[in-house]
């Protein structure tokens, strides 16, 4: 396992970011054992100069104000603030001109980096790279760390805004990285076209947050909602989630109640899901409330749009679902079939969701054992595992690196 090193996790979640983050977890069990820098990615100059309103921003340049930029949130483990704006430069259409104001972003990014590490003394550091495939680019150069890493868990090349200079900057950065850690085999294959040191090590979930043997308050604006309830947890994006197979399923099946959990887009907002009478949107809800609402489900489902975006990526809310012990149908991906296929209903089309909804609910009440199956597959993907699986990765580049468990 990782013990007793330096890590520097840099991404494009901030620290304070309100829904659940991979990165945040990963830095967090990664700080049982090691001490972490986690670095918020640096403020950019259009923010700075029309989103100043924003709450988030607003205490961004609190912290430039008062300077107290490097915060210990937890034992072992400092969020730092990079004081330095960098300039917006995605819309430049041409890749060499972008790179080379992209350099001087990076040393800008970079000597922040580089002061706070002096301050906290790291030395002989991991460089673990969330995505951030363009602010990080220059980082390894720049900073010089043992060891790079490059986090592959989305693939952020089928959107038009990290496509236009990503398509170019994301392979290099894979390719001079020391390993790259992907979280599906998917991803995998994409990535070792540019680097041969590419693993799968899978994703985790909070295994104390998300404990089906707890008890927990029924949330009161669930109190009012009959049964059956499908349920929905996550970002309710168009393109990410298919729009018109949830209208024909809601329609068709007014005896069911369907609760989405999440900030939603104009798509949804503006659809005619948002009039039906059995649909119930609850909006953002904390983290740490999540289960509860998750409880009181009798079938949640993940019913994504099939696109490049979706086909291959690990939803993070499939294991939540199955450590609460969740019934749970989800559109069939290549993922979803390698991973979850054993515990999880896999459907296309309206018709599949409604037959196999209504199997999970036969099947809620016919074989209760079923329950605790999904609760014990789901409690095999933990942070600790995750962590492990990267460790063992690096292990395979650098033997030696990691202390023996």
């Amino acid at each position: 396992m990782i013990r007793n090193k330096m890590i520097v996790v840099v991404g494009l979640q901030p620290w304070d970011i309100e829904i659940g983050s991979n990165c945040k977890d990963v830095a967090m069990e990664f700080s049982k054992h090691n001490k972490v820098l986690y670095v918020n990615a640096p403020m950019d100059r259009y923010t700075w100069l029309f989103r100043r309103r924003r709450p988030a921003v607003k205490r961004r340049l609190e912290i430039f104000r008062t300077k107290d930029n490097l915060v210990e949130v937890a034992p072992n483990i400092w969020n730092l603030y990079p004081q330095h704006v960098i300039k917006s430069i995605n819309w430049i259409p041409i890749h060499p001109l972008f790179d080379s104001f992209n350099k001087k972003n990076n040393e800008r990014f970079a000597g922040d980096i580089q002061e706070a590490i002096v301050k906290l003394g790291f030395k002989d550091f991991i460089l673990f790279n969330d995505c951030d495939m363009l602010r990080g680019q220059y980082l390894m150069e720049l900073l010089k760390p043992a060891l790079s890493l490059y986090y592959f868990r989305d693939h952020l090349m089928a959107t038009p805004y990290w496509f236009r200079h990503g398509h170019v900057f994301e392979p290099q950065l894979m390719k001079k990285s020391t390993l790259v850690c992907a979280n599906s085999l998917y991803l995998k294959k994409i990535a070792e076209k540019y680097n041969p040191n590419t693993f799968v090590v899978g994703s985790g979930v909070d295994l104390n947050l998300f404990d089906a043997a707890k008890k927990l308050k029924v949330p009161d604006d669930m109190a009012g909602i009959k049964g059956p309830i499908i349920g929905y947890i996550g970002a309710i994006i168009s393109n990410r989630l298919d729009l018109r197979l949830l209208i024909d399923l809601c329609r068709k099946r007014k005896d069911w109640s369907f609760v989405f959990i999440g900030k939603a887009d104009h798509g949804f907002k503006s659809s005619e899901l948002f009039k039906l009478p059995n649909v119930h949107f609850l909006g953002w809800r904390p983290e740490s409330t999540l289960p509860g609402y998750l409880q009181c489900f009798d079938v949640a489902m993940n019913p994504q749009a099939v696109n490049e975006m979706t086909i291959g990526n690990y939803p993070r809310k499939i294991d939540e679902y199955l450590s609460m012990g969740k019934a749970t149908v989800a559109t069939d991906t290549i993922f979803m079939r390698d991973t979850f296929v054993e515990y999880v209903y896999l459907g296309k089309t309206t018709a599949d969701y409604e037959e196999l909804i209504a199997q999970a609910l036969r099947e809620n009440v016919e074989q209760p054992e079923l329950k605790e199956r999904r609760i014990r597959f789901g409690r095999t993907h933990s942070w600790a595992a995750h962590i492990k699986s990267i460790s063992e990765a690096i292990e395979k580049v650098q033997p030696g690196w990691n202390d023996p468990d």
